[in-house]
């Protein structure tokens, strides 16, 4: 499992607390700090900043988070709203899912591609936000829809097991015992989970939208929009990355039905894309799904993780050989 394997290095830690025992830990420790990617971490970096700077003048928050009744014209808050975050719970959580989804996620996919993921779903995920709350407010007469200051990045972590789904989805990311989960159901357990959260509190607005605009936003813009970096394509038309794939098997065919007609309606376009963009392939074979391109996608995602663990075993190596001549 990738749990396992990233954690083989804690495994391996010393049991003794000699001086030749701490430089081992201490170059694991550098190794595991800079594994990380630059955009990943400069991104950590900018919402670090924001949540300090927002403690320290806490009148700013009315100016970068999303507050609906005062989008207008203060419109860039559909923006910033998503790096800011209000809690220090929400810090920590946003910086752990950010690094480890740029470690996953970005050698795959690209660095552009990587931000032009977090671009997109920030803002569409925003959007629906502040249309949920304008709705919430017409339909309940509530002005606490209205005026509730509104942001954080969990919308862009949403999208990001979107992501893992896509590109390892056979692989089990939680154990427990016997217990294993597989990662194609992350994002629909995160869903129906904050979802039933909502029920037991009186601050849905603050985390529900988010999570549910993050996740369909992410599988929206890998659907239908990402561009490959290897084929040169655009979009994900495998049936293994439908949208009823979200659903249990019994709800699929339900789903099906209802997701046809806005299927058909952008396929046609990205069918017409990917046949400029062949240059001489087989333009039929590319834009309908296939095993064979579900099977390269999985193992780009595996060789991309065999690839970080590779150099995580060779530094921890050296390290030991340097560690034993000293």
């Amino acid at each position: 499992m990738i749990v396992k394997a990233l954690m083989t290095t804690i495994d391996r830690g010393p049991t003794a607390h000699s001086p030749h025992d701490n430089n081992k830990q201490n170059g694991r420790m550098k190794g595991g700090l800079t594994g990380y990617t630059r955009l990943s971490k400069g991104l950590a970096a900018i919402i670090c900043i924001g949540y300090v700077v927002s403690q320290l003048f806490p009148w700013i928050l009315g100016y970068v988070t999303l507050i609906p009744g005062k989008t207008i014209p203060f419109a860039w808050n559909v923006i910033t709203a998503g790096y800011i975050e209000q809690s220090i719970f929400g810090l920590i959580l946003t910086i752990i899912g950010l690094l480890l989804g740029g470690k996953l996620l970005e050698p795959i996919w690209g660095t552009r591609e990587f931000l032009k993921f977090i671009v997109f779903v920030n803002f569409f995920t925003l959007l629906g936000v502040f249309l949920t709350a304008i709705i919430s407010y017409v339909a309940t007469k509530r002005e606490t829809y209205l005026y509730m200051p509104l942001s954080g990045f969990h919308g862009v972590l949403s999208g990001f097991l979107v992501g893992v789904k896509q590109n390892m989805p056979d692989e089990e990311v939680v154990g427990f015992g016997r217990f294993s989960l597989r990662a194609e159901w992350l994002p629909s357990i995160l869903v129906l989970m904050t979802i039933v959260l909502s029920f037991f509190t009186v601050e849905a607005m603050r985390f529900v939208p988010f999570v549910i605009f993050g996740t369909y936003g992410g599988w929206f813009y890998l659907r239908y929009f990402q561009r490959n970096p290897e084929t040169n394509l655009i979009g994900d038309p495998d049936d293994e990355f439908a949208f009823a794939t979200f659903f249990p098997d019994f709800l699929r065919p339900v789903v099906n039905v209802l997701a046809l007609g806005f299927h058909k309606l952008l396929c046609g376009k990205i069918a017409v894309s990917r046949k400029s963009d062949s240059h001489g392939l087989d333009s039929m074979s590319m834009t309908t799904s296939n095993p064979i391109e579900a099977s390269r996608r999985r193992d780009r995602g595996a060789r991309a993780l065999d690839e970080r663990l590779s150099l995580a075993r060779e530094k921890d190596s050296k390290e030991d050989y340097t560690s034993d001549v000293v």
